[in-house]
């Protein structure tokens, strides 16, 4: 199958045409330490300019959109009173209402259009999705990438308070993951988990090598001197959501835990490489980085939501270096037409 010419192909009224291009350039608005750098401004417009100015340098772009919710999105604060008592206060942080699925989906093509030439050759894209939209996102990077750049479905299952509902409790994400170029060699560092207690019983923590007979049918297991690594990570991860009381928590909606991020990061970059985050919010991802020693960009039209990352990144030792996007002259189909209201959310999902 030709990734080039793809067989599937998802349609819907308003779908955008070909990436178009655009005016729009990055200008400096405070120097800082170029391995952290946040842009101010439309991330579609970001990714463009990112893309002509550094070329296709990115091994890791990882998308967290709105996640279609239809609601308005508030940061939580929370502070201790005269007397002790904890006051919780509350302030828009980001609009998810969209005219509806086309208009979702149009600014998710858009921009995962362009994403994809931020991407080196063993790069990879990684969106982050829930089960409402992701099987119409797994099409639509299908016809994007190519099927042959499909890498893996990473479902991440975490624990809530139970909602009242007559349904399976939902309690997982769904994370997609699509190379650059399948027929290049993709950055990958194998990770592991811990062996299983069954295992440790009955093998220890030791490698076990497979004992065959003369036609290579395995007969039996036994192991050897060397120390196990453990359990090659699966696809499906499970990691607790940020606790209300938790010391990484900003109160920035929807923040992902460090946790997620640390295991992507690890797991698809090397120290050095670049990390491109077009939906910044509370600054997760470019924390991540800096902790690991990936260069990072992130990209937000909430200035709210640059300073949580700011200050999470100075908390670090590390002064971000700042731009903005400036002087936009074209702008997509889609997002000509879209309404205020559903334009200005699109950069304010948290990571």
């Amino acid at each position: 199958m030709s990734i080039t010419e793809p067989r599937v192909r998802l349609t819907w009224n308003d779908k955008p045409s070909e990436p178009t291009s655009c005016a729009a350039r990055l200008e400096i608005v405070e120097p800082g330490h170029p391995s952290s750098m946040l842009v101010e401004g439309d991330n579609l417009q970001a990714l463009g300019a990112l893309a002509r100015r550094s070329g296709a340098s990115a091994a890791l772009v990882y998308l967290d959109p709105p996640f279609l919710t239809g609601r308005q999105h508030n940061r939580v604060e929370r502070a201790r009173d005269g007397a002790g008592k904890i006051q919780r206060s509350e302030r828009p942080a980001f609009d998810d209402r969209w005219a509806g699925m086309h208009d979702y989906l149009g600014a998710l093509h858009s921009r995962l259009s362009v994403a994809r030439d931020l991407l080196a050759p063993h790069g990879s894209l990684v969106l982050h999705v829930d089960p409402k939209t992701s099987h119409y996102a797994k099409v639509m990077c299908d016809e994007i990438f190519g099927p042959d750049c499909f890498a893996s479905e990473i479902v991440w299952r975490y624990r809530r308070w139970p909602a009242k509902t007559k349904n399976f409790q939902r309690v997982h994400d769904v994370l997609l993951r699509y190379v650059k170029d399948p027929s290049a060699d993709p950055r990958f560092n194998q990770l592991y988990e811990p062996l299983a207690a069954s295992t440790r019983a009955t093998w220890g923590t030791r490698k076990q090598r497979a004992v065959t007979d003369d036609t290579g049918r395995r007969q039996r297991s036994s192991s050897t001197e060397e120390e196990s690594p453990g359990t090659p990570l699966g696809d499906v991860w499970e990691i607790g959501i940020v606790a209300p009381v938790a010391r990484e928590r900003t109160g920035y909606p929807t923040q992902k835990p460090m946790a997620l991020l640390e295991r992507l990061v690890c797991a698809l970059t090397n120290p050095g490489d670049l990390v491109v985050d077009p939906y910044v919010g509370s600054g997760t991802t470019l924390a991540v980085c800096a902790a690991l020693g990936r260069r990072g960009i992130g990209i937000d039209q909430n200035r709210e939501a640059l300073e949580i990352c700011k200050q999470r990144l100075r908390d670090l030792g590390i002064e971000p270096l700042q731009e903005r996007v400036s002087a936009a002259s074209v702008v997509r189909k889609a997002d000509a037409g879209a309404q205020p209201a559903a334009r200005s959310k699109r950069l304010r999902r948290a990571s």
